[in-house]
């Protein structure tokens, strides 16, 4: 399957190898932002803020961590959550996550077998997203280390509004962060 010959597609890049204290943005400036912060008692806190404008930033949600980097919990809007429904195993290994989205439907982060891409396909199997890792480079926001493509066509247009763009932000980088700690 080629990604790239779809034609809206929507790149973000991502900074930092470890996801949890990283800058997403596009060639337009800042997109969203993951801050981590450890507390005096120990918690280790994620906040995912999106940008509405230049000074002006949004929280969209909270990861409480676990003891030692396990998955805790997740308050997005007025809805808690475990970490664990938001990268649900489906079969066999580690590769193979699932959550529910904002409009109830089930989709799935997957390995992509011929590339090094992650597909997020929804209920139908059809793939409406995918992140890929690219050899580290510098710019203004620190290092990246993958792009997010939003295939903008797919999900009837609604991957790159919130609250969609934003759970999958949220379920992209917990992806990122279980399968990179064998979690």
């Amino acid at each position: 399957m080629s990604h790239a010959n779809s034609n809206n597609v929507q790149v973000l890049s991502w900074t930092h190898h470890d996801p949890r204290d990283s800058v997403v943005f596009n060639a337009w400036g800042l997109m969203y932002q993951f801050k981590t912060e450890t507390a005096a008692n120990g918690q280790i806190t994620t906040t995912l803020w999106r940008t509405i404008r230049a000074n002006r930033e949004d929280r969209v949600g909270k990861l409480e961590w676990g003891a030692n980097g396990s998955l805790g919990r997740a308050i997005v809007g007025k809805n808690t959550t475990p970490m664990s429904d938001m990268c649900r195993l489906q079969g066999q290994g580690n590769f193979v996550r699932s959550f529910n989205g904002p409009d109830g439907y089930t989709y799935t982060w997957r390995p992509q077998p011929s590339s090094y891409d992650t597909l997020l396909q929804d209920s139908n199997g059809v793939t409406i997203a995918f992140f890929r890792p690219i050899r580290p480079s510098r710019c203004a926001y620190g290092d990246v280390y993958c792009e997010l493509h939003f295939l903008g066509s797919a999900g009837n247009g609604t991957v790159t509004h919130p609250p969609m763009m934003d759970m999958v932000l949220i379920t992209s980088m917990i992806y990122r962060y279980v399968t990179a700690h064998n979690l």
